[in-house]
């Protein structure tokens, strides 16, 4: 095990969107994203492999959070999971993600907007923030033995930023859509006169 993700990453986020005085920006280096787009082309090779892995060892290291995920909650046997064709969908969707992030590492106002709304859509799935940091590690873990030597400690570092900074951002779109959603139901609880004041 121990891939456990940490360590700082990219920039944009600004200190409002930021839930803590203590957590850091993530800053990426030039370097860093040459690294990340490089060894990129290496793992979309494999993409479909390393979304099922990817998936398969967060339930394997987290399995509270299969309950995020209505089709895999009860599922026990891991080896069904290797080969459930649902898994590797949602794979694929997640290494998707990863790809657009990697393509626009040099625009990151469009990534942000990317990974905000995903962040909001993971609000109405039901999945919170505290789940999102398991996956980069598990990524990394599945990525270190397709890059074999070309893994560095540099490289893990530049990966652990990246998600480090899209996972913030992804949280910022998840509490915003959480408090519109609760700004909503307190609005309209508002227009909709109370039972006992509509007596005639």
């Amino acid at each position: 095990m121990g891939c456990a993700i940490s360590g700082s990453g990219l920039t944009p986020r600004t200190a409002e969107s930021r839930n803590t005085e203590d957590e850091a920006p993530a800053r990426l280096t030039p370097d860093h994203i040459q690294l990340i787009k490089e060894s990129w082309k290496v793992i979309q090779e494999d993409i479909a492999k390393v979304g099922i892995i990817m998936f398969v060892r967060l339930f394997e290291t987290h399995p509270e959070c299969k309950d995020v995920f209505f089709l895999f909650r009860d599922v026990e046997d891991l080896e069904r999971l290797r080969t459930s064709r649902e898994l590797r969908a949602h794979g694929l969707r997640v290494m998707s993600f990863i790809e657009k992030s990697v393509a626009r590492l040099d625009q990151l106002e469009r990534l942000e907007t990317l990974a905000r709304e995903l962040g909001k859509s993971h609000f109405r799935y039901n999945a919170p923030p505290k789940y999102y940091g398991y996956v980069g590690a598990e990524f990394i873990c599945a990525v270190r033995p397709i890059l074999k030597d070309r893994w560095t400690p540099e490289l893990e570092q530049a990966w652990k930023m990246l998600f480090q900074y899209v996972t913030g951002i992804m949280k910022d779109g998840y509490l915003e859509e959480e408090r519109s959603k609760r700004n909503q139901t307190l609005t309209s609880s508002k227009e909709r006169p109370d039972k006992k004041n509509t007596a005639i």
